[in-house]
């Protein structure tokens, strides 16, 4: 087993498994995140709601289980329907868990976000790859008892994100095919200093849910892509609008629709199995180094869905 630091030359791909026996039925092959202003997807067929408790609590709301464009598909409001939870408050543990709860092989993330571009323009779509972490809250599974790097320099399923950017040209929308994510805390925008520096840095939007959920999908071992909806400049631009939740709201609404007939369109490209080099499916595969007879017992059972193909 390769521990930090060491590289394996074992060369991962992505393989179709049985689901653990913790895993629910109905069965879904996508997880959708809906962000501010998507707090669900029209076209949904044979809907279903399932509520979920996880090891980590309850998610932020009931999953909206069923079928898009032939593809068995869960929808989560990330912030509850009807914006209840502030992006901290968000149980993003559970939200992603109970994903590997139904099945879920593939997430798509909505997010609203803001441009440090000048060439990124309100109302553009960002599928960024990169992420830039700058948040204090729980971003992993694992805890004492059990220690697992994931390696994390690809941290997108590239794949995926192709399918979101090729169906987005096809339709003429705006979008940009990569990009890197600033993930603030919040719930506060930014200063104009923080606005400068995070330009500086070489970032291109900046939101404060993204960082979060890709860290924990690939510990989950489920591919994940972000459709970043551009709503203002932050703060950094000196004739455009100032940001304001009233500015978001408006241009959110503007570009949901546009989200909505991404994802649809999507679907059909989707393919049913993985077979993406992204390597997402075994991240764990060489990650974890505590030795698996030295793990409680009880804590094994806690991430059994996550663990169970690795540890015995």
């Amino acid at each position: 087993m390769a521990g930090p630091g060491k590289k394996s030359t074992r060369k991962l791909t992505a393989k179709r498994t049985k689901p653990p026996s913790a895993a629910l039925k109905p069965r879904a092959e996508v997880g959708i995140l809906g962000g501010t202003g998507l707090y669900a997807i029209e076209g949904i067929e044979n809907v279903r709601e399932v509520k979920l408790t996880t090891p980590f609590g309850p998610p932020t709301d009931a999953y909206i289980v069923g079928r898009l464009a032939g593809k068995g598909v869960a929808f989560l409001s990330r912030h509850g329907r009807g914006h209840r939870f502030l992006p901290a408050d968000v149980n993003f543990r559970a939200n992603i868990y109970g994903f590997k709860m139904l099945g879920v092989e593939r997430v798509i993330s909505v997010n609203s976000c803001g441009s440090l571009k000048e060439e990124v323009r309100p109302r553009d779509i960002v599928f960024s790859d990169q992420f830039f972490d700058r948040t204090r809250r729980p971003n992993t599974f694992f805890s004492a008892g059990v220690a697992a790097h994931i390696g994390f320099a690809e941290p997108v399923c590239q794949e995926l994100s192709k399918v979101l950017f090729e169906s987005g040209r096809s339709l003429g929308l705006r979008v940009h095919p990569q990009g890197t994510y600033l993930c603030m805390e919040g719930p506060a925008f930014s200063t104009k200093a923080e606005s400068r520096i995070y330009r500086s840095w070489g970032c291109d939007v900046i939101g404060m849910t993204a960082a979060t959920e890709a860290r924990l999908c690939r510990e989950a071992g489920m591919c994940y892509a972000t459709m970043n909806l551009v709503t203002d400049y932050d703060v950094w631009h000196e004739t455009e609008e100032t940001v304001s939740v009233e500015l978001i709201l408006e241009n959110l609404k503007a570009n949901i629709v546009n989200a909505q007939a991404i994802i649809k369109k999507s679907m059909a490209s989707v393919r049913p199995q993985r077979e993406c080099r992204c390597g997402c499916a075994g991240a764990l595969e060489m990650a974890i180094v505590t030795d698996p007879r030295l793990i409680p017992a009880p804590l094994k059972k806690k991430l059994g869905l996550i663990l169970g193909p690795y540890v015995k």
